[in-house]
């Protein structure tokens, strides 16, 4: 039986799962590899991580160069996240002809084609299943399981932090403020939780899954991404009044040759699975032109999730090694145009929620639907709660017809700029789509 020596370079939560997994799992793993994985060298900054893994005498390095410059080890772990050193370290292992794994999506989304070109170039593979909604196989299911099938559609909800947030605050009528805290205690959101909260986390996994689908390379820059910090209890609760949960989603659509991809939050109608995905599970709804939709759900992140799914592509390319098969990157690194176009997030159509919150006073409403009339903006209906304050402010509910987003923009501007708004204008879009789609 072929022996495949591995090193793991980052011994955090992800990287314990996958050193249990190893060592839980070695007898499966041998089985349905026809190859022992051995975990050769670790490397972390932190010796005290190891405590309690048995590693085999001898394997703990505090320099990742131990991992990198070893030439018994065929295949290296990056598991420590961020973009430097990151970068540097899996463009060496790369070098040193090393086949590496890599959960870490900020870096594939900044740095990706510089790091499939490097694979090509020393004829090794770069694999990324635990970058995206953590154990839901979902890069697989892309790469291998539509191969034959043209992409269409996705909407992923994939930032546990933000679903488990918004879970909370659907659930409980909780406002945004304490949920956040809550999650922080409970290790579901960081000490700086920007990157959830704020769509950037999605934003990542967004631009891989776009790669991966439809061959197309994507500066993230170019997203239109917003998060859910500016969500109220209020608008949680209208939502639900109306047939819909609030949720963060990463959307990506085809039409012709134009690609429309964006993160933000999103009213999703009740009757669609998306809109029963809770807590800090993650979830993708697929379509393509000859399986049609499908749904991928299950757990986005933790220990033993993403753990799996970093192993997974350990054995695939253990597989990829004993069999001597030609790696899998050169399908990413392709030069020649796609012919697809990103849409800008001003040209896209959608029916909208709106909230004002305004004087309590004749005339209010009028001048707000005149503004939306003059740009073009059609009022499908309204809603006037009680007022909230002493000082005679009431919030104000609208939805919309659809409209372009560059009207809506040019709207709620104006809008904002009146005496009578007494706070910013908020807006989510509406994926009624959703239900044709499916």
């Amino acid at each position: 039986m072929n022996k495949i020596n591995v090193g793991l370079i980052g011994l955090g939560t992800v990287g314990t799962g996958v050193v249990k997994i190893l060592k839980k799992n070695a007898a499966l793993i041998a089985r349905r590899t026809g190859c022992t994985i051995r975990l050769k060298k670790v490397a972390d900054l932190d010796r005290s991580r190891c405590r309690g893994l048995s590693l085999p005498a001898g394997a703990f390095a505090s320099d990742a160069a131990a991992v990198i410059n070893d030439p018994a080890i065929d295949i290296v772990i990056e598991l420590i996240g961020g973009l430097e050193p990151a970068r540097t370290l899996v463009l060496q292992a790369l070098n040193n002809g090393k086949h590496v794994v890599t959960a870490n999506k900020a870096l594939l989304s900044h740095h990706g084609a510089e790091l499939y070109a490097a694979a090509a170039r020393h004829g090794v593979d770069i694999a990324f299943e635990a970058s995206v909604a953590g154990g839901i196989p979902i890069i697989r299911a892309i790469r291998d399981g539509f191969a034959s099938d043209r992409i269409l559609n996705f909407y992923g909800i994939l930032n546990g932090t933000s679903n488990y947030i918004l879970s909370r605050m659907t659930d409980e009528g909780a406002d945004f403020a304490r949920v956040l805290r809550d999650a922080q205690q409970q290790g579901y959101a960081e000490a700086d939780p920007t990157f959830d909260i704020e769509g950037i986390d999605a934003l990542h996994k967004l631009c891989i899954l776009i790669e991966l689908g439809f061959g197309m390379k994507v500066d993230y820059r170019k997203l239109y991404t917003e998060g859910i910090s500016s969500i109220t209890a209020l608008d949680i609760e209208h939502a639900r009044e109306l047939g819909y949960r609030i949720k963060l989603l990463a959307i990506c659509r085809s039409a012709g040759n134009l690609i429309d991809a964006r993160v933000h939050p999103t009213l999703v109608p009740e009757q669609h699975m998306l809109a029963q995905v809770h807590q800090t599970f993650n979830a993708i709804f697929l379509q393509t032109a000859d399986v049609g939709p499908t749904m991928f759900y299950g757990r986005g992140a933790g220990m033993l999730p993403t753990g799996s799914a970093v192993v997974a592509d350990i054995m695939a390319l253990a597989r990829t090694i004993g069999s001597g098969c030609p790696p899998r990157v050169p399908f990413l690194t392709a030069t020649q145009d796609c012919g697809l176009r990103l849409q800008p997030v001003k040209n896209i159509q959608s029916r909208y929620y709106v909230r004002f919150s305004a004087d309590d006073r004749p005339g209010v409403l009028s001048r707000i639907a005149g503004v939306l009339g003059r740009n073009r903006i059609s009022i499908s209906s309204v809603i006037q709660k009680g007022r909230t304050s002493h000082g005679g402010t009431v919030p104000i509910f609208m939805l919309t017809h659809e409209a372009r987003e560059s009207d809506m923009q040019s709207a709620m501007r104006q809008i904002n700029r009146l005496a009578l708004a007494r706070q910013k204008a908020m807006l989510i879009r509406i994926a009624d789509d959703l239900l044709s789609d499916a």
